[in-house]
């Protein structure tokens, strides 16, 4: 089964990209494809590689590069949303992209499920 996901929240703001992340891992450890991971509105954030938490708090921009990595999923930023909070091609963590909407478009009609998590 194809996954596309969409994530809207900031990694300090609520526990929905942790959730997408771990939803994400499970995702593929099952087999199934995750054709793409859509980071929109606040969830721009995800991809700031300046993200520094402190010591203890999961460093999600981090976990979210490892599993690109791992995985080759493809990470893409919305470039209009990115603009508006900052996050740009100069700060983007190793395995983001900046892409626009339709990419989304795209790979939710490619997709078997679509999965928001805000």
């Amino acid at each position: 089964m194809k996954f596309a996901l969409l994530v809207t929240a900031g990694p300090f703001q609520a526990p929905a990209p942790e959730t997408a992340l771990a939803f994400a891992e499970a995702v593929l450890a099952e087999g199934h494809e995750l054709c793409l991971v859509f980071f929109h509105h606040d969830g721009v954030h995800n991809a700031n590689r300046l993200a520094a938490p402190p010591t203890p708090e999961t460093n999600l921009v981090r976990r979210w590069s490892e599993l690109a990595r791992r995985h080759g999923v493809d990470l893409a930023v919305c470039s209009t949303a990115g603009l508006r909070r900052g996050v740009r091609e100069a700060n983007l963590a190793p395995g983001f992209r900046i892409a626009g909407l339709g990419l989304w478009a795209e790979a939710a009609l490619a997709a078997d499920r679509c999965v928001s998590f805000a």
